[in-house]
């Protein structure tokens, strides 16, 4: 079972959860990647069904965690190889020093009622999420901020956006986490009627029926199976293991792919001597998959399906 999931919440004490909750997840045998910071909790973990019963009620048993969401996949194998929790200035990076989604935030939409602004006119969509997220699936008519991170999003608010005050606008992520952030920079602005979907395209994708479901392509996650389906099984693109963004056939097929080097999407941002120490590593992968051994890196992982 894979469980997302993200909190808004005052947490001052941040730094004295680490041990806890490692403890808590290696406990029952869970692996993935806890963020913490003093606005709140964000993570995505992955463990057999009794695992992740055990690490939420342990969270929620926590007063300031107990109102907290998450969505759920399942998945054949692990999607991750280690847990790890991490101390961080924010849960997810937008920059901008008072953005507080725990006070000040948009309305609430859930995956229900989500269509009928996908279907009005006079929405303005926004996916919030990076350029080559979008690449591979989002909503139709959905608007691309065009962003390499998030940190980049309020610049577009404020080049692109900031004519629309009066407009209504809907905005949608992965999970939800950018979208509180994003909703809650838009009504510092003063932007008059701003939504966002509830738990993002993953509870979207969990929820609505195949045949109301709106979404097109596939959506990246953020861990080993790299993308999801409609139906939340694993997608056909795979991860360039040198800039983290998904691959394609078409892409693999390009001479500017090299695996664990390139893809056409990183090549020219890497230089001659990038690719020769990528291409180094790639050998030494490979030297201990054949030995059985598992390599510091991450191993290839074969094409699932396209």
């Amino acid at each position: 079972v894979v469980a997302a999931f993200y909190h808004f919440v005052q947490l001052p004490q941040f730094r004295a959860l680490q041990a806890s909750l490692l403890d808590l997840c290696n406990a029952n045998g869970i692996r993935g990647t806890l963020l913490l910071a003093d606005e709140g909790i964000n993570g995505t973990i992955a463990g057999t069904r009794e695992g992740i019963n055990a690490v939420l009620a342990g969270l929620r048993a926590r007063p300031e965690f107990a109102a907290l969401e998450h969505k759920e996949s399942v998945v054949a194998e692990p999607p991750f190889h280690r847990m790890k929790v991490k101390l961080k200035k924010e849960i997810v990076s937008m920059g901008v020093p008072g953005t507080d989604p725990a006070h000040l935030v948009g309305s609430y939409v859930d995956a229900q009622a989500w269509n009928d602004l996908l279907r009005d006119p006079e929405v303005l969509v926004i996916d919030t999420r990076n350029d080559y997220e979008v690449a591979i699936g989002t909503f139709t008519n959905a608007r691309s901020p065009q962003t390499k991170t998030f940190r980049e999003f309020p610049r577009y608010v404020q080049t692109e956006l900031a004519a629309h005050k009066h407009r209504k606008v809907a905005m949608f992520c992965t999970g939800g986490i950018r979208c509180e952030k994003a909703t809650s920079y838009l009504k510092s602005q003063d932007f008059e009627q701003v939504y966002h979907l509830r738990g993002g395209i993953l509870k979207y994708l969990e929820t609505v029926p195949p045949d109301d479901n709106l979404w097109q392509g596939e959506c990246f996650v953020f861990d080993e199976r790299v993308a999801v389906d409609k139906d939340l099984a694993p997608g056909s693109h795979r991860q360039c293991r040198a800039c983290r963004r998904p691959v394609s056939a078409a892409d693999e097929a390009s001479p500017l792919f090299e695996q664990g080097v390139s893809c056409p999407r990183c090549h020219a941002e890497r230089n001659a001597e990038q690719r020769r120490a990528a291409s180094e590593r790639e050998k030494q992968v490979a030297l201990a998959q054949t030995r059985g051994q598992q390599h510091i890196g991450v191993p290839f992982v074969p094409r699932r399906k396209g």
